[in-house]
């Protein structure tokens, strides 16, 4: 599939936060920075089991001797499409020589409807791409009370929030842990990320409010 945006737009039309527009968005950033490159579905979108706590997966598909340079700009041109408001590298992939999973998340979309964004080189990758960053540890916090909130709304299991909660917190550096009372907890874990201290990103005091924000709305 070429990122043209058509059908990514059928594709989305319908789930909570419109992701149609967004996927169509990406798709068109994606196409134009590497017309020879492939993008797909990924996850829940790819396989029709979506729902409106999903994230934004998909998969670029690039030529190898443009692997290092697209994965050092593209985060830039996501963002001229569509603001952004945090962003990181996954680490786990950083010692890979042709593969990249790269999170955003977005001011004008909703949390739940962060993108990932696999980058693979279709051949050998050279020169060696960057490693990226990775979220500080308050900031990761904050991203695992968004996923806690989506275990909550999805049903998992007490022991699937308890465990997000918790690394969240351990995240932070605070001895505190998740008591149950869920909306509770998770306003202790963003004060918690608060009080470690999120100047190191320039979206994370944004993104803690916008967290507050979600809780107060989907568990209270």
């Amino acid at each position: 599939m070429q990122g043209d945006g058509g059908e990514f737009g059928q594709v989305g039309r319908g789930i909570g936060g419109d992701p149609g527009e967004a996927l169509g968005r990406f798709a068109g950033v994606l196409g134009a920075s590497c017309p020879e490159g492939r993008t797909e579905l990924r996850g829940s979108l790819a396989s029709g089991t979506y729902d409106r706590f999903s994230d934004i997966d998909l998969r670029w598909t690039v030529p190898g001797e443009r692997f290092a340079a697209l994965v050092a700009g593209v985060g830039d041109q996501l963002g001229r499409a569509q603001p952004l408001l945090t962003a990181r590298s996954d680490p786990d992939f950083h010692g890979s020589a042709d593969r990249r999973l790269l999170t955003y998340f977005f001011r004008d979309l909703p949390l739940f409807r962060r993108l990932d964004l696999e980058i693979r080189a279709a051949g050998p990758a050279r020169p060696p791409a960057p490693t990226g960053g990775g979220w500080p540890p308050p900031v990761s916090a904050l991203a695992n009370a968004v996923g806690a909130v989506k275990a909550v709304r999805r049903g998992r299991p007490d022991e699937v929030v308890r465990g997000l909660l918790d690394r969240g917190f351990a995240r932070t550096g605070s001895a505190e842990r998740a008591c149950g009372a869920w909306a509770a907890d998770l306003l202790r874990l963003v004060a918690a990320a608060e009080r470690t201290g999120l100047d190191a990103d320039p979206g994370a005091w944004a993104l803690a409010a916008r967290v507050r924000d979600l809780v107060t709305c989907e568990l209270t």
